[in-house]
């Protein structure tokens, strides 16, 4: 099943190589029903998971190199499962979202669609670091295409700087990826690039910072972290609308997931050792993006900041190594790709009425276009974590556990849920409310049915991830206090005999995460 729902997508894209290039109908649909297809094959992955088990589920394990011991190897568990359904969801509404709007070289432009979402799919599935590897890079080529083929005026600059910027850092994950091998060769005589034998290593801490900087690189490119942020607002505000959706709604999160999937478990002491260095970093990230996104007179490159300030907040939670900041970094990622996806098609919205993203340009839309503006402040409000929506939820938990690991981290986070208030609220203020100053505006229209039909779905689970939050936090618990128990294993021990050290419930707390460990 897990094969299905992440090849589908592939096996459309070879489909439409042989659809006459003038059946831009035909073509449209083929695409929008195999990515259909795709999403209900993997709610039956999420109506068939067993909540009570850390181990990962619809295991499929086929010999692919034998001489290099590399395999086909796919699986999901609860950290993984929701950014499947992320992927998958998303996916249908970007190609609804660009029915009419994108008229050149369609085939085309669905085509590196589908072959993205093979790509985004089989890198959260797979449990094979080469086979990780090959879908982490099958991602860059189908973005980088999209970003210099139906971009801005900018879009060949943004595709390059994107290309490079995680080429550079996927190239040092993969001489750490090889290097593992040939540890597990060293240590057990056989070349394995197998995720859970690879956690069987000893690898000693100074190895550890090593090849846990070379993982943390690639990763945090990716998410991005300040202070590697740099190609994201170019590559957001260059590529086409479902582009940007996609690149903040799932994009992005091959980094965080790539911090809890691969190096925080792989190399838990040095993840220990780098967790002043993160938290500082994201701290700053978070106030930093708000900041610049506050100052931004362009719409889309404000959503783009914001990102930057959001995904801080991720990597917060993550290094809290505890269980509710770790379900909140989770739970936030499903959050921003909602919410700041739902951004983007607003943007888009408006851009293909107006063909402009400058906030200046507008003013006084509540009137003209009542039902988009609802639309705007539910999201917006999702975005800024009003409580009730599905935002807020995420920004708790990961607060709680930063506050839990550093009071100070956790202090500084709460003055970026402050900001992001403050510049989404203002923003909302210029476009929405006020006189129409611009005659152009006028003349928009409302949203279609069909645009309508983009942003249902997406308010739906808003509201259902805000109000009643425990089925998707039942389904994270046993992998995330699996995968904690894990690094907590590599905190340094203490010492019983030095006075002060023990505090009460030392010992049981690690007894118990010894135990979880062994179990």
């Amino acid at each position: 099943m897990v094969s299905a729902v992440v090849f589908i997508p592939l096996c459309a894209a070879l489909i439409l190589l042989f659809i006459p290039r003038e059946e831009e109908e035909i073509t449209r649909r083929v695409a929008f029903g195999a990515t259909v297809l795709t999403f209900l094959l993997s709610l039956l992955l999420l109506v068939e998971f067993q909540s009570d088990t850390a181990d990962f589920q619809f295991v499929e394990r086929f010999s692919w190199i034998e001489d290099f011991g590399i395999q086909y190897a796919v699986g999901i568990d609860g950290i993984s499962l929701f950014l499947v359904l992320l992927t998958t969801l998303l996916m249908p509404l970007v190609i609804l979202s660009s029915w009419d709007d994108i008229h050149k070289r369609v085939k085309e432009y669905l085509f590196f669609f589908l072959l993205l979402e093979t790509g985004m799919i089989g890198t959260f599935v797979a449990l094979d670091l080469f086979l990780f590897y090959v879908f982490w890079e099958v991602v860059l080529i189908p973005m980088s295409f999209l970003i210099g083929i139906w971009g801005g005026p900018r879009r060949i600059y943004a595709a390059l700087k994107f290309l490079l910027y995680t080429m550079v850092g996927s190239l040092l994950m993969l001489v750490a990826i090889l290097y593992l091998a040939y540890l597990h060769h060293a240590q057990y005589g056989t070349v394995t690039f197998d995720l859970l034998q690879l956690h069987k290593l000893t690898i000693p801490p100074e190895t550890q910072i090593w090849l846990f900087a070379a993982f943390a690189l690639s990763f945090a490119i990716k998410v991005p972290l300040f202070p590697l942020h740099t190609w994201l607002p170019d590559a957001h505000v260059e590529a086409p609308t479902g582009g940007s959706v996609i690149l903040a709604g799932v994009l992005l999160k091959m980094g965080t997931y790539g911090f809890l999937r691969f190096a925080m478990p792989l190399f838990p002491a040095a993840a220990h050792a780098a967790v002043p260095v993160i938290m500082a970093l994201a701290v700053i990230g978070i106030i930093y993006g708000a900041l610049v996104a506050m100052v931004q007179p362009d719409l889309k490159k404000l959503v783009a900041y914001s990102s930057v300030s959001h995904l801080g907040f991720v990597m917060l939670g993550l290094f809290a190594f505890n269980v509710e900041g770790v379900e909140g970094a989770l739970y936030q990622m499903l959050n921003h790709g909602l919410s700041t996806g739902a951004l983007f098609f607003l943007v888009g919205v408006i851009y293909e009425r107006r063909h402009t993203r400058l906030i200046s340009d507008y003013g006084g839309l509540w009137k003209q276009v009542p039902v988009y503006a609802a639309v705007f402040l539910v999201v917006l409000l999702s975005s800024i974590g009003l409580p009730g929506l599905n935002g807020f939820v995420g920004e708790f938990l990961i607060l709680l556990g930063a506050f839990g690991a550093n009071p100070w981290a956790g202090v500084l986070g709460v003055s970026g849920v402050v900001l992001g208030a403050v510049y989404m609220l203002w923003m909302y203020q210029r476009v929405m409310f006020g006189p129409l100053r611009h005659v152009e505006n006028t003349k928009l229209t409302d949203l279609s049915r069909r645009e309508v039909a983009v942003f249902v779905p997406l308010l739906a689970l808003m509201l259902v991830m805000g109000m009643y939050p425990k089925p998707f936090l039942i389904r994270m618990e046993k992998s995330v206090e699996a995968t904690l128990a894990r690094i907590q294993l590599a905190r340094p021990l203490p010492d019983p005999t030095t006075p002060g050290v023990e505090r009460a419930g030392d010992r049981d707390a690690i007894q118990e995460v010894s135990h979880s460990a062994t179990d």
